[in-house]
């Protein structure tokens, strides 16, 4: 096992980690049944100066409030009162950085993915949607607060690092409230592995 150390979470340049996690490995283990999947697309937000944050302003709440941790902790939130996304908080403690996993590419425990999410079989666009890999993974909002350095959520490095031309980069999704924040450069796709863009 190749667990990633927390020290690759306590960086401060959110946007950075957010490029590099694509081809880390997603691993979950609940009920004993362990899933994986490579990380394919991911979202930076930038904590109290970037406007599509849930911490901008500075802004605390009981939910936010686990997004002023130390960085390698998981923020999960519901959306839309049904869909749990999931998030790792990076930096030190007390700056709320955070980076949605938005895509994954299933590798292990794929039978229990596809009894998870009510699937037949992995099609192209299966794990691709914050809230289909948190389904998928058998992530729920009250996991939010676990440690990445546990054994229910973890990550893993193999080795598998983008090249430049397999990287592509955006404006991210659903944050038109944000303004100009709105069309920072902060969303990340893995395209070898991620086929629907």
């Amino acid at each position: 096992m190749t667990k990633i150390h927390k020290s690759f979470y306590h960086r401060a340049d959110v946007v950075l980690i957010a490029r590099e996690l694509l081809g880390k490995y997603l691993y979950t283990c609940f009920e004993g049944k362990v899933c994986s999947g490579i990380i394919t697309e991911t979202e930076a937000y930038a904590g109290v100066t970037d406007k599509a944050s849930h911490a901008y302003g500075n802004r605390r709440t009981n939910r936010t409030e686990i997004m002023y941790r130390e960085g390698g902790t998981a923020y999960v939130y519901l959306c839309y009162g049904m869909h749990s996304l999931f998030n790792i908080v990076t930096n030190k403690a007390d700056v709320p950085h955070a980076i949605l996993i938005r895509g994954i590419m299933p590798v292990d425990g794929i039978e229990t993915m596809l009894l998870r999410t009510h699937k037949q079989k992995i099609t192209s666009d299966f794990g691709i949607g914050p809230g289909k890999v948190a389904k998928a993974l058998g992530i729920h909002y009250s996991h939010s607060g676990l440690s990445l350095s546990g054994t229910e959520i973890w990550l893993e490095d193999k080795g598998i690092v983008p090249g430049e031309n397999e990287i592509v980069v955006s404006s991210r999704i659903g944050v038109d409230y944000a303004g100009e924040d709105a069309r920072l450069p902060y969303r990340f796709i893995f395209s070898k592995y991620q086929k629907k863009l």
